[in-house]
């Protein structure tokens, strides 16, 4: 059993660092400070925390120091905006530790915006360990880690097996092509008069879903150069928006919300209005907690990839050092993540006594997740937590068993969700209007993309 200062800075790592990861919070640093003999560094938090989540992180903060008590850990309440940070940089105003999206991890190492601590990094124990199509995303092109990849997602498959079983389908045997996945959504529509498919179409999350579709039909939004954007060139956009059509017109299978949000689509999934939907594979912990999902219910597996160059959209958070960081305050801010961010996932102690305390607060334990680190690394993961796990694996392993072998593609890198927005639109028309032009429509959706590339550029 942990003592209560430890119970409660484990809290921080369940509640509070989980909520910060998703939430993407992000920054970089001003220079750091050393008195008497001590660096004092800052470190991102959200603004606006609960008071529990900020006594937590405070006792994260505590333990911490007392076993490094040359360094003192100053939190700052920063958010993460890709658009203010070359400012916020430039005028000193980030923390020293910070957080920032997959996507701009590349970009900001090319331009030398966040510190190389590649040296630092290859010295932690894990260093060798990291999944690589995870770990890509904060590396150099020489292959220097400089940044930490702290957690990941790649897109899933969720399915209710209920549903599943009503329409006669296997549910152990889930869909592993895009026919067989609309196979079974028009069976379970048929049978159930529910949704078989439903996707997201609203907020920028319908530019997300479709972009998912297309790579695992082997396509791509952008191209190899993020120069211009391949709406109408890429055939694979037009096949996709094919798929849905027919799903929605030819089989009557996708039911009749065509304004779905995450938030919406989450709550008509948990409550058994919906057979099969994309989103994040990492989702279940959201969905019982949140929406009250019957554990019995749920499954998942890995999208089927189809095409020539197909591939699992995906990606996640980085921990990052400012670059105008001291070579002291790199040192401790490289600890600082190793600790807090780290240690929940890497360290055996830490892990345990971390899932220890979500199963006693009826949060998930071991949910599927994209791992950060290699399968070696992560079965070990796993092996440290078996007796604390309070979720169905078996009903998800379709997607745990095959997640490894999926290679990861990042979201397209030049004014992401605002093209995301365009083709909410797009996505909007297929599934409302049977008469709908999709090539009309992505010809507009094409021009308009071209127009904040070049702004963007």
């Amino acid at each position: 059993m942990s003592s209560p200062t430890t119970r409660a800075a484990l809290a921080g790592v369940a509640l509070f660092g989980s909520v910060a990861l998703l939430a993407g919070c992000a920054g970089g640093s001003s220079p750091s400070s050393s008195d008497d003999g001590k660096t004092t560094i800052k470190v991102a938090i959200d603004a606006g925390l609960e008071q529990e989540a900020r006594d937590n992180f405070d006792a994260r903060v505590k333990l911490f120091e007392e076993a490094n008590p040359d360094i003192i850990v100053d939190a700052q309440e920063y958010t993460w905006t890709a658009p203010t940070f070359t400012t916020d940089l430039a005028g000193g105003t980030l923390p020293d530790v910070f957080t920032i999206p997959f996507t701009d991890g590349r970009a900001l190492i090319a331009n030398k915006q966040i510190a190389d601590i590649s040296t630092l990094v290859a010295a932690l124990p894990y260093a060798d360990s990291f999944n690589p199509n995870v770990a890509q995303a904060g590396q150099s092109e020489d292959g220097a880690q400089w940044a930490i990849p702290i957690s990941a997602y790649g897109q899933g498959l969720h399915y209710n097996r209920t549903l599943f079983e009503a329409a006669g389908l296997d549910p152990d045997n889930p869909p592993t092509t895009w026919d067989e996945v609309r196979e079974a959504a028009k069976k379970i529509s048929d049978a159930t008069g529910e949704a078989g498919y439903a996707t997201m179409t609203s907020g920028n999350t319908g530019g997300w879903i479709l972009t998912t579709l297309v790579n695992a039909f082997g396509g791509r939004t952008e191209n190899a150069d993020a120069t211009e954007p391949t709406l109408v060139s890429d055939p694979a956009v037009k096949e996709v928006l094919d798929y849905l059509h027919q799903l929605r017109w030819d089989d009557n299978a996708m039911g009749a919300n065509f304004l779905y949000d995450w938030g919406t689509i989450n709550q008509d999934f948990a409550s058994g209005r919906i057979g099969m939907y994309v989103s994040g594979g990492g989702n279940y912990g959201n969905l019982v907690t949140q929406n009250a999902l019957n554990p019995d219910d749920y499954g998942l597996t890995v999208l089927p990839l189809e095409g020539d160059d197909p591939g699992l959209l995906g990606g996640g958070t980085l921990a990052a050092v400012s670059p105008k960081s001291t070579e002291a305050a790199q040192a401790a801010a490289v600890k600082w993540i190793d600790f807090y961010y780290m240690a929940k996932i890497a360290d055996e102690d830490t892990a345990v006594e971390t899932a220890e305390l979500a199963a006693s607060l009826d949060q998930p334990v071991g949910a599927p997740e994209l791992p950060v680190f290699d399968q070696e690394q992560f079965e070990q993961y796993q092996s440290w937590i078996a007796p604390y796990v309070n979720v169905p694996t078996a009903q998800m392993a379709p997607y745990t068993d095959a997640i490894f072998d999926q290679p990861l593609i990042a979201e397209p890198r030049v004014a992401t969700q605002d093209v995301y927005a365009l083709l909410d639109t797009v996505v909007q028309s297929v599934l409302t209007d049977q008469n709908a032009d999709i090539d009309r429509l992505l010809a507009d959706a094409q021009t308009q993309a071209e127009a904040l590339y070049a702004k963007a550029g």
